[in-house]
């Protein structure tokens, strides 16, 4: 009589890659929430909750544009190109009305009216350059690059980052025996420069609205504009092709922008209060896709906070919130840091 042993089969096993594309949101979970309790949360990127992706910088990349920067934040990457256009002041239908009031205070609100209303910022923002399978070359803007551009156009006009000094192209007529000695002519502004900022997308893998907007940032930075100025013989604009005599813009502070995810349980329980929720900061494109709600804040140094967006979710607590400022501070120090170094 014989015996036969049978051997069990081995258990079965999938390897990272392949369990977070079965089942992203349980990978993402056991990530954060780890069997071990000595054990703190840690992302698959291997970041902590609250650490961001360091930044990349490198400006002056295109030669056509007369200001440019490339920026990558882990495997985002975005290019940004200024093109100045003139507009001259007789072709505006609607000539800008300046408000009352000669206080400096009053004189920056004058300006950012002035750059606003007359649309002398504008930028584009496109995705559909291949950066990601979700955004193929070729088609139409969807509905996250129009939400992009506006979001972006609106901070620009909010943070009042563009003197309206560096977009104003200004004549004085010679002064005659008939003026008084203290009423010289007037200064008239004959036209504007008109700055189209192009953001493309070569890669997208989460969080775009930091990038495109740091992008934006440094490429206004490397903004010069050549020296233009009124020939009233001609009576039109004329500008230098001397490049030594281009000026840089006049930039308004240094608003950082800072986006964090909130990744939640919610949708496993049925009270909310047995909810677990993190809170990530920077997200990448895997994480960006599991959460549903998002707070930016945006920064401006010396602990002002220009502004505030949240969409989604809601479990964001008032605590919570203020954990997350404080972080969004602490990102504008860094984000100086690397504006700061000329993209080097």
């Amino acid at each position: 009589m014989s015996t036969t042993s049978s051997t069990l089969p081995a258990a079965l096993s999938f390897p990272p890659a392949t369990f977070a594309r079965v089942s992203p949101a349980p990978y993402l979970l056991a990530h954060l929430k780890p069997s071990s309790a000595s054990a703190s949360p840690t992302r698959p990127s291997g970041r902590s909750t609250s650490d961001f992706r360091q930044p990349i910088i490198n400006t002056g990349s295109l030669s056509h544009a007369y200001g440019s920067a490339v920026v990558r934040v882990g495997d985002t990457a975005v290019v940004c190109g200024i093109r100045p256009e003139i507009l001259r002041a007789a072709d505006i239908p609607h000539p800008y009305r300046s408000i009352s009031g000669d206080e400096p205070r009053e004189q920056v609100q004058k300006d950012s009216q002035e750059v606003e209303q007359l649309g002398l910022l504008v930028p584009n923002l496109e995705l559909s350059t291949g950066c990601s399978p979700a955004h193929l070359p070729g088609n139409a803007p969807g509905t996250l690059a129009q939400s992009l551009t506006q979001r972006i156009l609106s901070l620009l006009h909010i943070s009042r980052l563009v003197d309206g000094d560096s977009l104003r192209i200004q004549y004085q007529s010679p002064a005659t025996d008939d003026d008084l000695p203290d009423a010289p002519p007037p200064i008239v502004t004959k036209a504007y420069w008109t700055l189209y900022i192009d953001i493309l997308f070569i890669s997208l893998d989460g969080n775009p609205f930091d990038a495109a907007w740091a992008a934006v940032l440094a490429a206004l930075d490397n903004t010069k504009l050549p020296k233009a100025w009124w020939d009233a013989d001609r009576e039109m604009v004329l500008c230098s092709d001397t490049a030594s005599e281009a000026q840089p813009l006049n930039l308004r502070g240094l608003p950082v922008a800072s986006t964090f995810a909130v990744f939640t349980t919610a949708s496993h329980h049925k009270k909310r209060g047995d909810a677990e929720n993190w809170v990530l900061a920077d997200p990448d494109g895997f994480e960006d896709e599991l959460c549903n709600e998002r707070v930016t804040v945006v920064t401006n140094g010396d602990k002002q906070i220009l502004r505030i967006e949240k969409n989604g979710g809601g479990f964001t607590s008032k605590d919570t919130m203020g954990g997350i400022v404080s972080r969004a501070q602490d990102r504008w120090a860094e984000w100086k840091s690397v504006l700061t170094q000329g993209g080097k």
